[in-house]
């Protein structure tokens, strides 16, 4: 990696530790600059401020995600096995990346500006993918994809949510709430095998 590669990867690292530690509006290019040794004029070389760093965040982690998923629904499988493996896939990143999945989803900044609309393009491949997993499982029966990835997506959502937060019961080994998470979604919206 070129010098100034890896001066962006800091910049990008220091500034997720900073979000999640100090919160948006208490984090400023100065601060990220003085934690990544460089001055605050290094930063505005690779993004124009601060909200286009936050969505270089976004965005490194959609990427991320998305060649998980991708991994998890080779096309080689069944579909309901993709199905199952997609979700699993999901889970595991929400819970393994809580860096990157507390700022691609629970980051509420009160006036960030709007995420770029190529790149909410790119990262709703994800949700689309999900979709066109229950296209094919479901096909023949009138159902509206998004919709059901959108419900399958939330379920999902809220299971990392509460696991971040740690808002489960200790005594509930974590393995088995994923593995009940993924099976309630598929009795919700797989339909019975024939």
């Amino acid at each position: 990696m070129t010098a100034n590669g890896d001066l962006r990867s800091r910049i990008l690292e220091q500034a997720r530790v900073l979000l999640l530690k100090e919160g948006y509006s208490a984090v400023s290019m100065r601060k990220i600059a003085k934690a990544v040794g460089c001055t605050p004029t290094s930063i505005y070389i690779y993004f124009d401020n601060k909200d286009a760093l936050i969505h270089a965040l976004i965005e490194e982690g959609m990427e991320l995600l998305a060649g998980d998923l991708a991994k998890a629904s080779a096309p080689d499988s069944e579909p309901r096995a993709r199905f199952r493996g997609t979700c699993l896939a999901f889970l595991e990143f929400g819970i393994q990346n809580p860096e990157y999945y507390q700022i691609m989803f629970l980051l509420h900044p009160e006036k960030m500006e709007r995420y770029p609309t190529d790149k909410y393009r790119r990262a709703r491949r994800n949700l689309e993918l999900f979709a066109d997993i229950l296209r094919e499982v479901r096909s023949g029966s009138s159902f509206d994809p998004m919709l059901s990835a959108t419900v399958l997506w939330s379920l999902l959502h809220g299971a990392i949510s509460l696991h971040l937060a740690q808002r489960l019961d200790v005594g509930m080994p974590a393995s088995t709430f994923i593995d009940q998470v993924v099976e309630h979604a598929e009795s919700m919206l797989l339909p019975e095998s024939p």
